[in-house]
This record gives C-alpha cells, structure tokens and sequence, in this order.
C-alpha cells in the first residue's frame, strides 16, 4: 500500500485537522483540473460520500471497477483505496468528514455503523438527495448549536444511505422472485404449447408482459434466452420421439411443428449435435438384442399457423 498516495484531499498533502470540520465541493470543481480522472488514493483519516445527480463514473474501489450513473451514492471509509473517471457532464457533490466522528455518530446504531466499516455503492433514494441538501444547508449556518445540528445532519444522511440500500436490496430480491415466477410460468406453458409453432409474442402476452421482458427473464434466470428454451423443449421431445416410437423422421417434425422436414433436420442437427437419423440408431443400439421397446404414438392436433420457426 506504500505505493498509494494519502491525502487530506485529493491533490492536497495530508494536515493536521483538529477541529470539527465538514468539506463539501462540487465534484466538478475538483475533478476538471485534473481532466475528469482523479487517480487511485486514499485518506487516511477522512470518510467521504460522494452524490452523483448527473453525468456517469467509472469508479475504482479497492482494485474493482463500477460503471455508475445518475442517483448514486459512493461512500468511502477512511483507508479505502479509491479513484474515478467522471464524464465531463458530471454533477453531484463530495461531502469529507472525519472517519472518527462518523464512528461516534453511529454508536447508537451498531448495525449501521457496521455496514459503513466498507465502501458502499447506493443507487437511488430520494432521501438521500434531500439529506445531502439539508445538510450542506446546514454546514452554511453559523448559529447556535451548529455542533448538534450537523451531528444529527450527518447521522441522517448516513441512516437514508442506509435505508436506501436495504430498499435496493428488498427491490432486487422481489424482483428476483418475480423473473423466477415468470420463467416457472413461462416452461409450464412452453410444455403445453410447444408442437403449436407458437409466437413469442403469445407466450410473452399469455404471461402479461412483453416479448424483451420474458427473454430477460429467461436469461436472468436460466442463463439463455426465451426462444433457447422453446427449442430446448422441442428438441426433447424429437429425442423421445426418435427412440422410443416408429414414427418417420418426416412425421415427428410434422407433430412438432415443422412443415419441412429439411428445416427440422438442420435444427435437430443444431441443438444435438448429429441428425436425427443417426440419433436414432446411437440411442436403440441399432443391432443390439434388447434395444428400447417402441410405443404407439398419439398424434396431437396443432392449432398453429405453420411455421417452420417455432417461437418466433
């Protein structure tokens, strides 16, 4: 860490700092001498948080890189190694305090006080926009009990940080169920309609959302996209078709949505590995004794309008 300049701030040499002191400044006024890039430092008494409302960061936190944009908060221990590269367009604000009088604000807050023993990145919250403002308008007061007033200041914006983070965090897992509700609903109806060659957009609409939504979900959950899964599906069920019933290689693509069999061919192929025919000798065992036994087939009716692109 011997390489990693320290800073009282960013460019200035490390002082003596004793009294109770707050620094706020634009993020502008500091980071445009210094072409928008401020290179990786750290303080060694000083906590900041930094309040993005316009414009986007590249930010570099102990070695690791987040791209960030409007409505963010950066917060940075004392120690934290820590540098960016804002857009020229950025707007926000660096409020400095002390690391020690951080800790003792939060004493009455353990659980809190341990969240911000780490660099924290907050995206949203209308409270702590309004925290921000409240307490620069604070630190330009000289009235009685200032000390008070900016103690309780500080401690509210550090609480809306907070809050605003477990809410993140609630959000993302609700939304994280609601992919895994989607994609559970949407392989049930892929099951019940796959030999249909039906659209995307009816999956998508029979679930109540749209087409770019569900292959988000899909991708979120399963790691592949909407029409993998239909594909996926139909190509299952060729497999079954071709090792366990007589059915031609013509009429199993009939059944599952194909009019050319050439089409189905080319997509088996694709998703196997090998041709169909050659799928269906490897899984009997041609010229074995007690190859699968072969079972009758029902031949469902299909709805769907024909096309060769199931999914679609």
């Amino acid at each position: 860490m011997s390489s990693i300049p320290i800073y009282a701030l960013y460019g200035e040499e490390t002082e003596d700092q004793a009294q109770d002191w707050l620094h706020w400044e634009t993020v502008l006024s500091r980071s445009s001498l210094y072409d928008f890039r401020i290179a990786p430092h750290r303080h060694e008494q000083f906590f900041q948080v930094i309040h993005v409302t316009a414009g986007t960061v590249e930010a570099t936190i102990d070695g690791e890189v987040f791209s960030l944009g409007a409505d963010t908060a950066i917060c940075i221990p004392a120690l934290t190694v820590h540098g960016y590269e804002f857009s020229p367009d950025i707007v926000g604000v660096v409020l400095t305090f002390f690391e020690r009088d951080v800790r003792a604000i939060l004493q009455q807050s353990p659980e809190i006080a341990e969240a911000f023993r780490g660099p924290r990145i907050v995206r949203g919250g209308r409270e702590v926009g309004l925290a921000v403002e409240q307490l620069i308008a604070e630190a330009g007061r000289r009235e009685h009990g200032r000390a008070t007033a900016m103690s309780a200041r500080i401690g509210l914006l550090l609480v809306a940080i907070h809050r605003a983070e477990v809410a993140s965090a609630h959000s993302m897992q609700a939304d994280a169920n609601r992919a895994v509700h989607h994609v559970q609903a949407f392989q049930a109806l892929v099951d019940a309609e796959f030999a249909r060659a039906r659209p995307m957009g009816f999956y998508a609409g029979t679930l109540g959302i749209t087409p770019s939504h569900l292959n988000r979900v899909c991708k979120q959950v399963l790691g592949t996209s909407a029409l993998s899964v239909i594909e996926r599906r139909i190509a299952l069920e060729a497999k079954r078709y071709l090792k366990f019933s007589s059915l031609s290689v013509k009429e199993i693509a009939l059944l599952l949505g194909y009019q050319d069999p050439s089409y189905f061919n080319r997509f088996f192929a694709r998703q196997v590995g090998m041709a169909p025919g050659l799928f269906r000798k490897a899984a009997r065992g041609e010229g074995e004794e007690g190859a699968a036994p072969l079972l009758p087939v029902g031949r469902p009716s299909r709805t769907g309008s024909g096309s060769d692109r199931p999914g679609r």
